[in-house]
């Protein structure tokens, strides 16, 4: 598990390892809408380069009422071409910032290493989604990301990512540039969600501040185009929870029970779910399929570790059986699922630790990353220079925070797991119900992801479709076959299935966090659920009855990679490091001899190595413009088969981990 807090390498650690003494210069104001609910906001100038200047951003907090401070930090950004469409984006965990989305998957620039030694800049990414919409990123529960509650002063072990409040002196055994001091949220596991229930109400408030400030992001409460929810990974479970409160919300204005001068609709159109974890009575029997029958070829475990792992699903006492007695009590004495009740909590935690323990961890045998199966550990995709650049002072002054930058809040983590909240919710039914309501539902899935893996992403969606009280979807949405992604004119990027409002989409060559291995397909996936056209190939289409045609399943055999070749970044030791060069970051040899520790733009650099600049190879043919969706007119030959991408994926931020080799589930 990893945290990530300020800017620190050798050369300037003397300076840059102190609170940050940032003015923040934002303007506040209480919510036109609910005066207890404060703003406060920025331009962030110079702290993002976007692909048009007369692109709007405003960076800031939502202030929410509740037992403890909770300010949720959000960055909008505004679409290449003026548009009614707002898109939120929220990583998962529990507890991983939405920056990661932002700069390494689907926000509008990532960052560079400039022509100076250890300085960054930012440059528009080509296929950012703010190319057909809105953008609106949140850093939420309370405490991630720039999201906090009280800011506090402590230490942060890089090596370990243990953070000490209030700071202390750097033991012996650890050099300078490894033991920083910062200026966090308060530490305090009750100062924040608990469940993915109560992490609902607070982004709802959030929002309700947010468009109530800003009523020119807030699409029309009618047509087929207006707010849409993304999350990622662990928002396999904050997307359905999330839409479904809105949905509520929206219920309750319309027939008195809340109040609507108080309060706003959000006018929800589209989910998309990207290689989501949504519910393990579903998806864990696909864990070890996956260990071992994958599109790839590739076995990872022995078959009979394969087949121990599957029977412990379903025995007596298993996995399966567990989640279904945490479910029945959570419905019978935590109606609220408010992660209050100590013995339903300790059931779910049970269900919990059994699943992971039995069903999911025996793929660590095979020393590979969770989050790509191409990947040897360790695994240092995407590339984590931007974590040098959230923590400079340049930077976080042109957003206007106190605080450091953490990526991953293990305060979160613990309440989260505390409550077993990733076995407590049976969530197909609250996606079936937004099917039902109209709400288009697409779920896109990399292939090569083993921990929230393509398999239980399908069996998901099928599920979905035979919830669904429109009776067509459960026999129709089966029924449509398997159609090629048509990205650009010479490259299919995946195949998918779609009846109506409700697609799945497996993407080629692309591991857990889909945009930043595949940025076009991801794009043109994305921009197609939001515009309801065809997934397939952008094409206008009657929702009431289109489906795809094709082959019945999607496991055609593709190549897999080669292992890239790891990067040590200094912000992300634990999950990018090898021991041994974890050892040259140790006082040791490195403090008598700092000319054996090369230290260059964040990485740890040996002898002729160089660090990576691009992460993910181009499957266009030419250069693009920077605005525009594509729609096929032809089906190209798929080059899907020899298509490689250079990296894996991210760290070991994604799972809470409970041992060096296998997370206990967090994912980003």
């Amino acid at each position: 598990m990893k945290l990530f807090l300020g800017l620190v390498l050798y050369a300037a650690a003397k300076v840059l390892a102190q609170f940050p003494t940032i003015v923040p210069n934002l303007t506040t104001i209480s919510s036109p809408v609910d005066p207890s609910i404060k703003i406060s906001y920025k331009v962030p100038n110079g702290a993002c380069t976007t692909a048009f200047d007369t692109q709007e951003q405003y960076t800031g907090w939502v202030n929410v009422p509740g037992d403890y401070p909770t300010n949720l930090f959000f960055w909008f950004v505004g679409a290449r071409e003026p548009s009614s469409i707002l898109t939120i984006w929220l990583n998962g965990g529990p507890g991983s910032s939405s920056m990661f989305g932002f700069f390494t998957e689907t926000g509008p620039c990532e960052v560079v290493d400039s022509a100076a030694e250890d300085k960054y800049v930012t440059i528009a990414k080509e296929w950012g989604w703010d190319r057909a919409s809105n953008m609106l990123f949140i850093d939420q529960p309370n405490q991630v990301g720039f999201s906090y509650d009280t800011p506090t002063n402590g230490s942060l072990d890089l090596l370990t990512n243990n953070i000490y409040s209030p700071p202390e002196r750097r033991p012996n055994s650890r050099t300078p540039m490894v033991f920083l001091n910062g200026t966090f949220s308060s530490l305090n596991a009750n100062h924040t969600a608990n469940t993915t229930e109560t992490a609902a109400a607070a982004v709802w408030h959030m929002l309700q501040g947010f468009l109530g400030a800003f009523p020119q992001f807030n699409p029309p409460d009618n047509g087929s185009l207006g707010v849409n929810l993304f999350s990622e990974s662990y928002g396999g479970k904050y997307g359905p929870v999330f839409a479904s409160k809105w949905k509520d919300m929206n219920a309750a204005r319309a027939n008195g029970t809340v109040s609507n001068s108080t309060t706003l609709d959000i006018h929800l159109t589209a989910l998309g779910i990207v290689n989501g974890c949504v519910d393990d009575l579903i998806q864990a029997p696909y864990y070890p399929v996956m260990a071992v029958d994958n599109s790839y070829g590739l076995v990872t475990i022995n078959s009979i570790r394969a087949q121990m792992a599957n029977a412990s699903f379903y025995k007596e006492g298993g996995c399966q059986d567990l989640i279904r007695q945490c479910r029945a009590a959570v419905s019978t004495r935590d109606v609220a699922n408010s992660g209050a009740v100590s013995s339903v909590n300790d059931l779910c935690n049970r269900a919990y630790t059994n699943c992971l323990t039995n069903v999911v961890q025996p793929y660590s045998d095979a020393g590979r990353s969770v989050y790509d199966i191409a990947a040897l550990l360790p695994d240092s995709f995407p590339p984590s220079r931007y974590l040098s650049y959230l923590n400079s002072a340049s930077f976080q002054s042109a957003i206007g925070t106190t605080m450091n930058y953490t990526e991953t809040n293990t305060q979160v983590v613990a309440a989260f797991l505390a409550t077993g909240d990733y076995e407590r919710q049976a969530l197909i039914p609250e996606l079936a119900s937004l099917l039902d309501a109209g709400i288009r539902v697409g779920f896109m899935y990399g292939d090569r992801d083993y921990i929230c893996n393509w398999l239980g992403g399908e069996a998901v969606s099928l599920s979905v479709a035979s919830a669904a009280s429109t009776s067509s979807y459960s026999s129709s949405f089966p029924d449509a076959g398997y159609a090629p992604i048509i990205v650009n004119e010479s490259y299919i990027g995946g195949v998918v299935r779609q009846f109506g409002n409700l697609s799945f989409s497996r993407i080629y060559q692309a591991g857990h966090f889909v945009p930043a291995y595949q940025p076009e397909t991801a794009f043109q996936v994305f921009a197609r659920i939001i515009m309801g056209t065809s997934v397939s190939d952008g094409k206008p289409i009657d929702l009431s009855s289109y489906n795809t045609s094709g082959p019945a399943n999607a496991m055609s055999k593709l190549d897999l990679p080669p292992s890239p070749t790891p990067t040590c970044w200094l912000r992300n030791i634990p999950g990018s490091c090898s021991e041994e060069q974890q050892n040259q970051l140790l006082s040791g040899e490195a403090a008598k001899d700092w000319s054996s520790v090369n230290i260059l733009n964040g990485a740890l650099v040996t002898g002729t190595e160089t660090l990576p600049i691009s992460t993910v190879i181009s499957t266009a043919t030419e250069t693009e413009p920077l605005t525009g969706l594509f729609t096929a007119t032809s089906t190209p030959r798929s080059a899907a088969s020899s298509l490689g991408v250079d990296g894996s994926l991210l760290r070991v931020v994604g799972l809470l981990w409970v041992s060096s080799v296998m997370p206990l589930l967090y994912v980003y």
